[in-house]
């Protein structure tokens, strides 16, 4: 294709905080075909107390800033990102507005129908907030919003079938506009199992079970605490990891300090690798999820997970075969990962088929090909405008 004749894409997340979210923007942004495709990033900037993806991994991408545009909810300051993103609108005159996560996903699409332009678009979904945790009023006010969002959008993207289900199920959009596309991650090169437990002072020999991702509520890290006290008592020499940090890191430090001495809080880290070289068993403890990257990664370390059955958790670990489910109970999840540090041979089994299945499965290219073609299935003659209800 002749370069002005390439699909014009608007990229928007309201941050680049660590994440999944920011992991798939990254790897869009880096392997999109650049002779198709004239994809451009636009986003705020990253609260202090969370890691930047971009300067954790050293990524060299070309940001579009949009001050405004971040974690926090001020109406004024939200209205003047909304009237910065029409304007850039206007500018790069998009054939596709591509919007990730609620914030971004509402000022984006808004965005666009001021605009008038004519662009598709699409919205992903990585989680939602219809959980139990989350007060009725705000579910409410998510629902009434995101089914006002969805007549006017042509694609709902969500990373896992299950998700999708749920938003169905709360009436938010049709089935005709919601597409699947799972994840997909590119794990740097392992360290050995010994340079690995070397650089984070670990011994050698020690049972090692790794926490990966926020300390934030929905994902319970309080329970990786509680579950950690649980399996020290049968096993006394055992290490736990927990690598990430964020709003619930202060409360964490609190509840394993009678424990200190079997914890490494190592905050974020971009050889995030080196962890998984190190673990024996990964442990999600969450109550609620969309398709957690952190299994993935696992899996592509060949690293077995022990994981609650939520969300889409069970499209990534499949029970038995790459990991171990149970409910979000600390007893259960204690059981089962004390019964992979026990059994060695069940272990290298599990792990060796997660290694098979991430890698066929979650695929970098395998996402970049998918959102290719949805791309271009909106700029065909057959794409379904948002006017067609």
């Amino acid at each position: 294709m002749k370069p002005d004749d390439r699909i014009r894409v608007m990229e928007i997340i309201a941050r680049m905080n660590v994440g999944g979210p920011a992991t798939q923007v990254a790897a869009l942004c880096e392997r999109l075909d650049p002779r198709e495709f004239d994809h451009r990033l636009y986003t705020g900037y990253v609260d202090g107390g969370e890691g930047d993806h971009l300067q954790l991994r050293d990524e060299k991408i070309p940001v579009h800033r949009v001050p405004g545009l971040g974690r926090a909810i001020k109406p004024a300051d939200d209205y003047r990102a909304l009237l910065r993103l029409v304007r850039a609108m206007r500018e790069f005159q998009p054939h596709i507005v591509h919007t990730q996560g609620t914030k971004a996903g509402a000022l984006g699409r808004l965005a666009a129908g001021m605009w008038g332009g004519g662009a598709a678009r699409v919205h992903v979904f990585h989680g939602h907030l219809l959980h139990d945790d989350v007060s009725r009023l705000r579910r409410a006010a998510y629902r009434r919003a995101e089914r006002f969002l969805a007549r006017r959008s042509d694609r709902l993207v969500t990373v896992a079938a299950r998700l999708r289900d749920d938003l169905l199920a709360t009436g938010i959009g049709r089935p005709e506009q919601y597409v699947v596309i799972p994840p997909g991650v590119e794990l740097g090169p392992l360290p050995s199992r010994a340079a690995a437990r070397e650089s984070l002072g670990v011994p050698p020999d020690a049972p090692v079970v790794a926490y990966v991702g926020r300390l934030k509520r929905s994902k319970r890290p309080d329970r990786f605490v509680e579950v950690a006290r649980l399996v020290l008592e049968r096993m006394p020499k055992c290490r736990f990891l927990m690598c990430g940090s964020g709003e619930l890191k202060e409360d964490v430090e609190r509840a394993a300090m009678p424990v200190w001495d079997s914890f490494r809080l190592l905050g974020w880290r971009r050889d995030v690798e080196t962890v998984y070289a190190a673990a024996d068993v990964l442990l999600l403890t969450s109550d609620s999820e969309g398709t957690p990257l952190a299994l993935v990664e696992a899996g592509m370390a060949g690293v077995p997970a022990v994981a609650t059955r939520v969300g889409g958790v069970p499209e990534v670990v499949q029970d038995r075969y790459t990991g171990l489910l149970c409910e979000p109970d600390a007893a259960e999840l204690a059981g089962l990962t004390l019964r992979l540090l026990d059994d060695p041979g069940l272990s290298r089994r599990l792990g060796d088929s997660a290694r098979r299945w991430a890698a066929r499965a979650f695929a970098a290219d395998r996402l970049v090909a998918d959102t290719e073609a949805l791309y271009r299935s909106l700029r065909g003659p057959a794409r379904a405008g948002v006017g067609s209800r």
